[in-house]
């Protein structure tokens, strides 16, 4: 059962970069929390909610418009992170999974993430292609979420059955499945749940920080916050939970 918290009060919102790579990232001061899903699933109009901003992340008549990894500092203490989404490769002979290559390597090693938000249509039945990335996150132990959009184009009935089709497909693979989320942009419907996941996470993070001896030595992967310059690559992510001490 998900441990309801205080939503996260959104009182700054403020673009930092957008990153052709991971070395191109801001330092890893700040908790970070992704948001990715295949083109044209509302990631762009869900992020505007979650931030109360309308202009935060374009919203483009072109799916797929995303193309850097665009990190935005909210409230000056966590990073909202909009990824590239993820697509078929045109013209395989069979549907072939494409990946950017800057979005395995953030996922795969930003010690700063805490979590990602995995982008499902509520109106789709389970589509070939987010059944392999999520199979993907799983393989590489990332901490994740999935988040059902546009729940206001179909009915609660078709919502329930394609959440409930998708959940069977991958069930085999959690002991424990993944929290689950609906959502709609149009409505206004999913924020403060959403915003709940990382206010239950910055509270993770706050309490294991004030446990830690505050002369601890710190460990080479953690050089990144201490102004050194750290190959990212290098820094390989240790997420014991959806938490790590900053």
């Amino acid at each position: 059962m998900f441990c309801w918290l205080p939503i996260v009060n959104i009182s700054s919102a403020i673009f930092d970069c957008s990153a052709p790579d991971l070395d191109s990232c801001p330092d890893e001061s700040l908790p970070e929390f992704a948001f990715i899903g295949r083109s044209n699933v509302g990631k762009s109009s869900l992020l505007n909610l979650l931030s109360g901003k309308l202009d935060l992340a374009r919203v483009s008549p072109t799916p797929g418009f995303t193309k850097l990894i665009n990190i935005f500092t909210m409230n000056r203490t966590w990073r909202l992170v909009d990824l590239p989404g993820y697509g078929f490769a045109a013209g395989a002979r069979k549907a072939k999974f494409k990946f950017n290559h800057a979005v395995d390597d953030y996922l795969k090693h930003r010690t700063s993430l805490c979590c990602v938000f995995a982008l499902l249509d509520s109106g789709l039945p389970p589509q070939e292609i987010d059944v392999k990335f999520v199979a993907w996150l799983a393989r590489n132990s990332v901490p994740f979420v999935l988040v059902f959009t546009k729940t206001d184009k179909v009915t609660p009935a078709t919502v329930q059955a394609n959440i409930a089709a998708f959940t069977a497909r991958i069930s085999g693979w959690f002991e424990k499945l993944p929290a689950i989320f609906t959502c709609s942009a149009m409505a206004k419907q999913g924020r403060e749940e959403l915003l709940g996941v990382i206010a239950e996470a910055m509270t993770a993070i706050q309490a294991e920080s004030a446990q830690a001896p505050q002369d601890a030595e710190i460990p080479p992967a953690d050089l990144a916050t201490t102004g050194r310059k750290v190959n990212a690559r290098d820094a390989r992510k240790r997420r014991p939970d959806l938490s790590r001490p900053w």
